[in-house]
């Protein structure tokens, strides 16, 4: 059986939060002191952490678990797929919808976990976090569990902005949705819903043709400096589309509808797809964009800066590489690993701006199926920072 460790400490002390701010602590200021991406820290939480005490999950889940035995006595903490910085060393993480489709995870509670990374001992700990319910009745259709608490059956929610009051944002791939969440994690609206993109899922429920294939929602949600706008960043094609060609949508969040406004994001293949789309000004964004592969196979794990003014007037968001994820220098040989560090996991979708000369970057391990670090054993969720050549000039709004 796979180890299970339980690093999760409700309401955690003094101690855990200062070791979260000294190993934070390198990312002050904003002068580039490389000359190419550089890995600067590195953290991991073991695949086999549970949130003590919660319920049994994973009932349903079936295929290869690397070692772990199903059902799990409690809710795993596992499968990143979107973060926002608290500016207090803590980040709200969006844990993924369970055990990879809506068959299986009906019993996976969906949940933004709060974590605080300690470089200093290359560890995660998870310090709090909130289920998502909906006892106002928000959402018009039956759900899952009659108390409303969300579920993996419910919705796939992969990617989270955090307003200045505390509430959320987030974008769902089942509908696709938006949903808005209070910041005790109570939906405040009914899901908002994206005119002419009918996912599988929702498709099955109304009756209405899908427009676009499973799990290929909001992948990215990113929110304008003032907060007065998010950005969804569909993950696929919509029918009709060119191939490889994705919607990037404008929502008004005032008037808590779409305001028409469409900006396209090109694939470098056909068969990538992106991780997560984040605000770094009010034109530019970053965007992780991935293949399928891991381990051995994994080639293409990227970070892009996309900028929507379009100044080679092709219709499309400007690209530029900004990070070869697998290929960041690592002259210090951080974390025993050589001096080019890889992160050759199948699923990439955490991207969050530190300072201007500093990201981290997580990974969605898939608990407990992928297994792209080491073959055989179920990934752990890694936390890498990196240093840029090029400061961002990011919007300072973004920052604080």
């Amino acid at each position: 059986m796979g180890k299970i460790v339980n690093r999760t400490f409700a309401g955690a002390g003094a101690l855990v939060l200062a070791m979260a701010l000294t190993g934070t602590s390198s990312y002050a200021g904003g002068h580039p002191k490389v000359s190419t991406p550089t890995l600067t820290g590195w953290a991991s939480l073991p695949a086999g952490t549970f949130v003590p005490g919660s319920e049994p999950s994973g009932a349903l889940a079936t295929g290869d678990l690397h070692g772990f035995t199903a059902p799990f006595a409690d809710q795993p903490v596992q499968g990143f797929s979107g973060i926002v910085d608290n500016h207090d060393g803590t980040y709200d993480v969006l844990s993924d919808n369970g055990y990879g489709n809506q068959a299986n995870s009906a019993d996976f509670l969906l949940r933004i976990q709060r974590l605080a990374p300690a470089f200093a001992t290359g560890t995660v700990d998870v310090v709090g976090g909130i289920n998502l319910t909906d006892p106002n009745g928000k959402v018009p259709w039956q759900l899952t569990r009659t108390d409303r608490v969300l579920t993996g059956a419910d919705f796939d929610v992969e990617s989270i902005v955090k307003a200045k009051d505390g509430k959320f944002w987030l974008g769902d791939e089942f509908g696709p949705y938006l949903l808005h969440a209070d910041r005790a994690g109570r939906l405040l609206t009914a899901p908002i819903p994206l005119d002419g993109v009918i996912a599988p899922e929702t498709a099955t429920r109304t009756g209405v043709p899908a427009t676009t294939g499973s799990s290929k929602g909001f992948e990215g949600l990113a929110s304008s400096p003032g907060g007065r706008y998010v950005y969804g960043l569909l993950e696929g094609t919509v029918a009709g589309d060119t191939p490889g060609q994705l919607r990037l949508n404008e929502f008004d969040t005032r008037a808590q509808k779409y305001t028409g406004k469409r900006y396209a994001y090109r694939l470098e293949s056909t068969a990538n797809a992106i991780g997560d789309a984040i605000a770094v000004d009010d034109n530019r964004f970053l965007i992780i964009e991935r293949d399928g592969g891991q381990g051995a196979t994994a080639v293409v794990k990227r970070l892009y800066l996309a900028d929507k003014r379009d100044r080679n007037h092709d219709g499309l968001l400007d690209k530029t590489l900004l990070v070869d994820l697998m290929n960041v220098a690592n002259p210090k040989k951080l974390a025993g690993f050589g001096t080019t560090f890889t992160f050759p996991f199948q699923t990439i979708e955490d991207v969050v701006i530190l300072d201007d000369t500093h990201l981290a970057v997580l990974n969605d391990n898939n608990f407990p199926f992928s297994s792209g670090r080491t073959p055989g054993q179920a990934d752990n969720n890694e936390w890498i920072t990196i240093e840029l050549p090029r400061s961002l000039r990011a919007d300072k709004r973004l920052l604080k």
